[in-house]
């Protein structure tokens, strides 16, 4: 498994997108993370909005978009 960093604006943009399929595809938040989890990542909730974190070690990769928390 290669380790992602936040700078690596091309593979963060190729994971949100990703994700926003994933999000597409899910009837809800719950399955969402289920089907994240499949992918090796996870969601965590914080004040500052969603962060989509590695698994198992959440190491994060960067903040959800606002539009992908509802």
């Amino acid at each position: 498994m290669s380790i992602i960093s936040s700078q690596d604006q091309f593979v963060t943009a190729q994971i949100i997108e990703l994700v926003s399929s994933e999000r597409s595809k899910a009837l809800s938040k719950r399955e969402w993370k289920h089907r994240l989890a499949g992918y090796g990542y996870s969601i965590r909730e914080t004040d500052a909005g969603d962060v989509l974190e590695t698994l198992p070690h959440h190491v994060k990769i960067c903040i959800l978009p606002a539009v992908l928390s509802a």
